[in-house]
Protein backbone atom coordinates (compact mmCIF):
# COMPACT_ATOMS: atom_id res chain seq x y z
CA UNK A 1 0.00 0.00 0.00
CA UNK A 2 1.39 3.19 -1.19
CA UNK A 3 1.61 6.30 1.79
CA UNK A 4 -0.54 9.35 1.30
CA UNK A 5 1.02 12.07 -1.03
CA UNK A 6 2.10 14.96 1.58
CA UNK A 7 -0.28 17.65 1.27
CA UNK A 8 2.63 19.55 3.54
CA UNK A 9 5.80 19.19 3.08
CA UNK A 10 9.09 20.46 5.01
CA UNK A 11 12.48 19.61 3.54
CA UNK A 12 15.75 20.24 5.39
CA UNK A 13 14.90 23.38 6.72
CA UNK A 14 17.17 25.77 8.76
CA UNK A 15 17.19 29.05 9.75
CA UNK A 16 19.82 31.21 11.95
CA UNK A 17 20.03 34.96 13.20
CA UNK A 18 23.48 35.04 12.86
CA UNK A 19 23.96 32.94 15.50
CA UNK A 20 23.16 28.77 16.16
CA UNK A 21 20.59 27.40 14.08
CA UNK A 22 16.94 28.40 15.63
CA UNK A 23 15.38 25.84 12.69
CA UNK A 24 17.96 22.88 12.46
CA UNK A 25 17.24 21.10 9.06
CA UNK A 26 13.92 20.30 10.12
CA UNK A 27 12.26 17.66 7.90
CA UNK A 28 7.94 17.14 8.45
CA UNK A 29 5.44 16.00 5.90
CA UNK A 30 1.80 16.28 6.51
CA UNK A 31 -0.90 14.46 5.00
CA UNK A 32 -4.49 16.10 3.79
CA UNK A 33 -6.37 17.05 6.76
CA UNK A 34 -3.94 15.93 9.73
CA UNK A 35 -3.21 17.79 12.62
CA UNK A 36 -0.13 17.76 13.59
CA UNK A 37 1.30 19.68 16.50
CA UNK A 38 4.91 21.56 17.26
CA UNK A 39 5.29 21.40 20.69
CA UNK A 40 8.89 22.65 23.06
CA UNK A 41 9.89 25.28 25.16
CA UNK A 42 10.14 28.88 24.45
CA UNK A 43 13.07 29.18 21.86
CA UNK A 44 13.40 26.05 20.96
CA UNK A 45 11.97 26.92 17.03
CA UNK A 46 8.39 26.47 16.77
CA UNK A 47 7.29 29.86 15.79
CA UNK A 48 10.49 30.62 13.62
CA UNK A 49 9.33 26.98 11.90
CA UNK A 50 6.06 27.63 11.76
CA UNK A 51 6.62 31.17 9.55
CA UNK A 52 8.87 30.09 7.60
CA UNK A 53 6.13 27.70 6.32
CA UNK A 54 3.63 31.17 6.73
CA UNK A 55 6.32 32.96 4.47
CA UNK A 56 6.48 35.41 7.32
CA UNK A 57 10.18 34.38 7.29
CA UNK A 58 12.62 32.96 4.47
CA UNK A 59 14.92 29.99 5.31
CA UNK A 60 18.42 30.00 4.91
CA UNK A 61 18.43 25.97 3.43
CA UNK A 62 15.67 24.05 2.49
CA UNK A 63 12.19 23.54 1.17
CA UNK A 64 8.57 24.09 1.48
CA UNK A 65 6.24 22.21 -0.59
CA UNK A 66 2.35 22.22 -0.91
CA UNK A 67 0.76 19.93 -3.06
CA UNK A 68 4.18 19.12 -4.29
CA UNK A 69 4.37 22.40 -5.58
CA UNK A 70 7.55 24.85 -4.26
CA UNK A 71 6.35 27.79 -2.46
CA UNK A 72 9.49 28.14 -0.49
CA UNK A 73 9.92 31.76 -2.23
CA UNK A 74 6.34 32.57 -2.32
CA UNK A 75 4.56 35.77 -0.90
CA UNK A 76 2.34 34.90 2.12
CA UNK A 77 -0.57 36.03 0.11
CA UNK A 78 0.26 33.27 -2.69
CA UNK A 79 0.56 30.06 -0.88
CA UNK A 80 -2.97 29.43 0.33
CA UNK A 81 -2.39 29.48 3.89
CA UNK A 82 -4.47 30.74 6.89
CA UNK A 83 -2.29 32.03 9.89
CA UNK A 84 -3.73 32.78 13.53
CA UNK A 85 -1.32 34.60 15.46
CA UNK A 86 -0.70 34.24 19.29
CA UNK A 87 -2.19 38.04 19.41
CA UNK A 88 -5.01 37.18 16.94
CA UNK A 89 -3.94 40.47 15.12
CA UNK A 90 -7.16 41.69 14.39
CA UNK A 91 -7.85 45.34 13.26
CA UNK A 92 -8.92 47.55 16.13
CA UNK A 93 -10.73 50.11 13.66
CA UNK A 94 -12.47 47.25 11.42
CA UNK A 95 -15.54 45.28 12.82
CA UNK A 96 -15.66 41.37 13.41
CA UNK A 97 -17.81 41.87 9.63
CA UNK A 98 -14.89 43.61 8.74
CA UNK A 99 -12.36 41.57 10.15
CA UNK A 100 -13.67 37.98 8.61
CA UNK A 101 -13.99 39.77 5.02
CA UNK A 102 -10.96 41.14 4.78
CA UNK A 103 -9.23 38.90 2.93
CA UNK A 104 -11.92 38.38 0.27
CA UNK A 105 -12.13 42.43 0.22
CA UNK A 106 -8.70 42.85 -1.11
CA UNK A 107 -8.81 39.65 -3.46
CA UNK A 108 -11.59 42.01 -5.17
CA UNK A 109 -14.07 39.24 -4.65
CA UNK A 110 -17.73 40.01 -5.67
CA UNK A 111 -19.59 41.95 -2.46
CA UNK A 112 -22.39 39.08 -2.24
CA UNK A 113 -20.01 36.48 -2.52
CA UNK A 114 -17.66 38.06 0.52
CA UNK A 115 -21.04 38.59 2.51
CA UNK A 116 -22.44 35.40 2.16
CA UNK A 117 -18.86 33.96 3.40
CA UNK A 118 -18.69 36.60 6.02
CA UNK A 119 -22.10 34.91 7.21
CA UNK A 120 -21.38 31.71 6.95
CA UNK A 121 -18.23 31.56 9.15
CA UNK A 122 -20.04 33.79 11.28
CA UNK A 123 -22.73 31.16 11.73
CA UNK A 124 -19.64 28.38 12.30
CA UNK A 125 -18.43 30.14 15.28
CA UNK A 126 -21.59 30.99 16.66
CA UNK A 127 -20.37 35.20 16.59
CA UNK A 128 -23.60 36.30 14.23
CA UNK A 129 -24.67 38.28 17.21
CA UNK A 130 -20.62 40.20 17.19
CA UNK A 131 -20.93 41.00 13.92
CA UNK A 132 -21.17 45.09 14.00
CA UNK A 133 -18.68 44.91 17.26
CA UNK A 134 -14.90 46.16 17.08
CA UNK A 135 -12.17 43.93 18.92
CA UNK A 136 -11.96 45.92 22.07
CA UNK A 137 -15.44 45.31 22.42
CA UNK A 138 -15.15 41.30 22.49
CA UNK A 139 -13.55 38.90 24.82
CA UNK A 140 -10.73 37.08 24.43
CA UNK A 141 -12.07 33.51 23.20
CA UNK A 142 -14.55 35.51 21.40
CA UNK A 143 -11.11 37.39 19.82
CA UNK A 144 -9.92 34.21 18.92
CA UNK A 145 -13.19 32.97 17.39
CA UNK A 146 -12.87 35.66 15.05
CA UNK A 147 -9.30 35.67 14.35
CA UNK A 148 -9.82 31.91 13.45
CA UNK A 149 -12.64 32.86 11.04
CA UNK A 150 -10.54 35.33 9.38
CA UNK A 151 -8.00 32.93 8.79
CA UNK A 152 -11.06 30.41 7.29
CA UNK A 153 -12.37 32.98 4.76
CA UNK A 154 -9.88 32.90 1.65
CA UNK A 155 -10.97 28.65 1.86
CA UNK A 156 -7.08 28.05 2.87
CA UNK A 157 -5.21 25.21 2.31
CA UNK A 158 -3.63 24.41 5.21
CA UNK A 159 -3.91 26.19 8.55
CA UNK A 160 -1.11 27.31 10.78
CA UNK A 161 -1.90 28.58 14.60
CA UNK A 162 0.88 30.10 16.58
CA UNK A 163 0.05 29.13 20.31
CA UNK A 164 -3.46 30.76 19.52
CA UNK A 165 -5.07 29.78 23.48
CA UNK A 166 -2.00 31.20 25.52
CA UNK A 167 -3.74 34.14 26.45
CA UNK A 168 -7.44 32.91 27.59
CA UNK A 169 -7.61 30.81 31.26
CA UNK A 170 -7.72 27.34 31.86
CA UNK A 171 -11.22 26.94 31.71
CA UNK A 172 -12.12 28.22 28.77
CA UNK A 173 -8.75 26.99 26.64
CA UNK A 174 -10.31 23.62 27.77
CA UNK A 175 -13.51 24.14 25.84
CA UNK A 176 -11.98 26.15 22.65
CA UNK A 177 -9.08 23.71 22.18
CA UNK A 178 -12.07 20.69 21.82
CA UNK A 179 -14.24 23.77 19.29
CA UNK A 180 -11.03 23.72 17.05
CA UNK A 181 -10.35 19.89 17.59
CA UNK A 182 -13.99 19.38 16.26
CA UNK A 183 -14.06 22.29 13.57
CA UNK A 184 -10.56 20.78 11.83
CA UNK A 185 -12.09 17.52 11.44
CA UNK A 186 -15.57 18.95 10.00
CA UNK A 187 -13.46 21.02 7.68
CA UNK A 188 -10.80 18.30 6.83
CA UNK A 189 -8.18 21.34 6.73
CA UNK A 190 -4.29 20.33 7.10
CA UNK A 191 -3.66 21.93 10.26
CA UNK A 192 0.41 22.75 11.47
CA UNK A 193 -0.38 24.07 15.56
CA UNK A 194 2.09 25.33 17.77
CA UNK A 195 2.00 25.71 21.75
CA UNK A 196 4.22 24.90 24.96
CA UNK A 197 1.65 23.62 26.38
CA UNK A 198 1.90 19.59 26.31
CA UNK A 199 -1.54 18.79 27.09
CA UNK A 200 -2.97 21.00 24.36
CA UNK A 201 -0.30 19.37 21.95
CA UNK A 202 -1.69 15.26 23.56
CA UNK A 203 -5.50 16.40 23.61
CA UNK A 204 -5.67 18.24 20.04
CA UNK A 205 -3.28 15.90 17.89
CA UNK A 206 -2.96 13.28 15.13
CA UNK A 207 0.56 13.75 15.67
CA UNK A 208 3.35 15.65 17.80
CA UNK A 209 6.59 16.92 16.79
CA UNK A 210 8.57 17.56 19.56
CA UNK A 211 11.11 20.17 19.11
CA UNK A 212 14.67 20.74 21.27
CA UNK A 213 16.88 23.43 20.25
CA UNK A 214 15.82 23.81 16.69
CA UNK A 215 15.29 19.98 15.68
CA UNK A 216 12.77 17.63 15.80
CA UNK A 217 13.64 15.18 18.82
CA UNK A 218 10.78 12.87 18.27
CA UNK A 219 7.76 12.73 16.25
CA UNK A 220 4.56 10.38 17.09
CA UNK A 221 0.98 9.99 18.00
CA UNK A 222 0.02 11.51 21.11
CA UNK A 223 0.16 7.98 22.96
CA UNK A 224 3.76 6.89 21.00
CA UNK A 225 5.27 10.35 22.54
CA UNK A 226 3.94 9.66 26.22
CA UNK A 227 3.94 6.26 26.25
CA UNK A 228 7.08 5.27 24.30
CA UNK A 229 9.24 8.12 24.30
CA UNK A 230 12.70 7.66 22.67
CA UNK A 231 15.20 9.46 25.07
CA UNK A 232 15.23 11.04 28.38
CA UNK A 233 14.53 14.42 27.33
CA UNK A 234 10.54 13.43 26.08
CA UNK A 235 10.42 11.25 28.79
CA UNK A 236 10.69 14.02 31.19
CA UNK A 237 8.79 16.72 28.70
CA UNK A 238 5.40 14.92 28.55
CA UNK A 239 3.91 14.13 31.63
CA UNK A 240 5.56 13.25 35.20
CA UNK A 241 8.07 10.58 35.14
CA UNK A 242 10.67 8.23 37.48
CA UNK A 243 14.20 7.94 35.59
CA UNK A 244 15.83 5.30 36.84
CA UNK A 245 19.97 4.72 35.95
CA UNK A 246 21.63 1.23 36.74
CA UNK A 247 22.86 -1.52 35.44
CA UNK A 248 21.30 -4.49 33.33
CA UNK A 249 21.02 -7.47 35.44
CA UNK A 250 18.92 -10.40 34.92
CA UNK A 251 15.58 -9.62 36.10
CA UNK A 252 16.03 -5.66 35.78
CA UNK A 253 17.84 -3.04 36.70
CA UNK A 254 20.16 -2.65 39.74
CA UNK A 255 19.98 0.63 40.90
CA UNK A 256 21.83 1.25 43.75
CA UNK A 257 21.15 -2.15 45.13
CA UNK A 258 17.40 -1.56 44.22
CA UNK A 259 16.05 -4.46 41.32
CA UNK A 260 13.57 -2.20 38.99
CA UNK A 261 11.67 -4.86 36.73
CA UNK A 262 11.77 -4.56 33.23
CA UNK A 263 9.94 -6.48 30.57
CA UNK A 264 12.73 -8.40 28.47
CA UNK A 265 14.93 -6.00 25.98
CA UNK A 266 16.81 -7.57 23.53
CA UNK A 267 19.21 -4.11 23.07
CA UNK A 268 19.47 -4.15 26.57
CA UNK A 269 22.90 -6.08 27.61
CA UNK A 270 23.59 -7.93 31.24
CA UNK A 271 26.10 -5.15 32.88
CA UNK A 272 25.28 -2.33 30.80
CA UNK A 273 24.25 1.25 31.76
CA UNK A 274 20.78 1.49 31.60
CA UNK A 275 18.08 4.45 32.10
CA UNK A 276 14.35 2.91 32.12
CA UNK A 277 11.38 5.46 32.27
CA UNK A 278 8.22 4.59 34.57
CA UNK A 279 5.31 6.94 34.69
CA UNK A 280 3.68 7.57 38.03
CA UNK A 281 0.38 5.46 37.33
CA UNK A 282 2.85 2.57 36.67
CA UNK A 283 4.02 2.18 40.17
CA UNK A 284 1.77 -0.11 42.53
CA UNK A 285 2.11 1.39 46.40
CA UNK A 286 0.83 -0.52 49.30
CA UNK A 287 1.57 -0.99 52.83
CA UNK A 288 1.06 -4.76 52.85
CA UNK A 289 4.61 -5.57 53.54
CA UNK A 290 4.85 -8.23 50.62
CA UNK A 291 7.96 -8.28 48.17
CA UNK A 292 8.76 -4.83 46.60
CA UNK A 293 11.00 -2.16 46.83
CA UNK A 294 10.94 -0.35 50.20
CA UNK A 295 10.32 3.46 50.34
CA UNK A 296 8.66 5.89 52.88
CA UNK A 297 5.65 8.40 52.08
CA UNK A 298 7.67 11.54 51.61
CA UNK A 299 4.93 13.70 50.91
CA UNK A 300 0.78 13.72 49.48
CA UNK A 301 -0.29 15.70 46.94
CA UNK A 302 -4.48 15.53 46.32
CA UNK A 303 -4.54 16.89 42.78
CA UNK A 304 -8.75 15.63 42.37
CA UNK A 305 -8.83 13.09 40.52
CA UNK A 306 -5.71 11.26 41.27
CA UNK A 307 -3.24 11.53 44.44
CA UNK A 308 0.11 12.37 43.68
CA UNK A 309 2.80 10.21 46.62
CA UNK A 310 6.47 11.81 46.61
CA UNK A 311 8.22 8.47 47.99
CA UNK A 312 11.80 8.52 49.10
CA UNK A 313 13.30 5.12 48.53
CA UNK A 314 15.62 3.14 51.02
CA UNK A 315 18.42 3.68 48.27
CA UNK A 316 17.99 7.61 48.69
CA UNK A 317 15.83 8.04 45.19
CA UNK A 318 12.35 10.04 45.21
CA UNK A 319 10.12 8.44 43.17
CA UNK A 320 6.42 9.92 42.28
CA UNK A 321 3.51 7.72 42.32
CA UNK A 322 0.20 8.78 41.03
CA UNK A 323 -3.28 6.35 42.20
CA UNK A 324 -7.27 7.12 42.01
CA UNK A 325 -7.93 9.69 44.92
CA UNK A 326 -11.38 7.73 46.03
CA UNK A 327 -8.72 4.89 46.76
CA UNK A 328 -6.67 7.29 48.92
CA UNK A 329 -8.99 9.00 50.96
CA UNK A 330 -8.56 7.02 53.84
CA UNK A 331 -5.11 5.85 52.60
CA UNK A 332 -1.64 7.04 52.89
CA UNK A 333 0.07 9.70 55.58
CA UNK A 334 3.40 10.93 55.67
CA UNK A 335 6.13 9.42 57.34
CA UNK A 336 3.99 5.69 56.40
CA UNK A 337 6.43 3.00 55.09
CA UNK A 338 5.49 1.64 51.69
CA UNK A 339 6.53 -1.17 49.39
CA UNK A 340 6.30 -0.11 45.43
CA UNK A 341 5.79 -2.84 42.59
CA UNK A 342 6.88 -1.00 39.18
CA UNK A 343 5.34 -2.41 36.19
CA UNK A 344 7.80 -4.21 33.94
CA UNK A 345 5.28 -4.14 31.13
CA UNK A 346 5.34 -0.38 30.96
CA UNK A 347 9.22 0.41 31.67
CA UNK A 348 10.84 2.07 28.73
CA UNK A 349 14.41 1.97 27.94
CA UNK A 350 15.75 5.42 26.95
CA UNK A 351 18.46 6.66 25.16
CA UNK A 352 20.31 10.17 25.27
CA UNK A 353 20.67 11.14 21.70
CA UNK A 354 18.69 13.18 18.95
CA UNK A 355 16.83 10.45 16.99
Amino acid sequence: MLAAEPHLAILGVAKSFGGPNVVDDVSLQLTRGEFVTLLGDSGCGKTTLLRIVAGFTAPDKGRVLLKSADVTNAPPAGRRMGFVFQSYALFPTKTVRQNIGFALTMAAKPRAETEKRVHDLASMFEIQALIERYPHELSGGQQQRVALARALASDPEVLLLDEPMSALDARIRVRLRAEIRNLVERLGITTLYVTHDQEEALALSDRVAILRQGRIEQIGTPADVYHRPRTKFVAQFIGASNLVKGRAAQSGIDAQGEIWPIAPEPAVWPGSDVTALYRPEHLEVSTDGQDGLAGRIASVTFLGSFVRLDIAMASGRHVIADRPSLEMLDGFAVGMPVTVRPDPRHAVILRDEFV
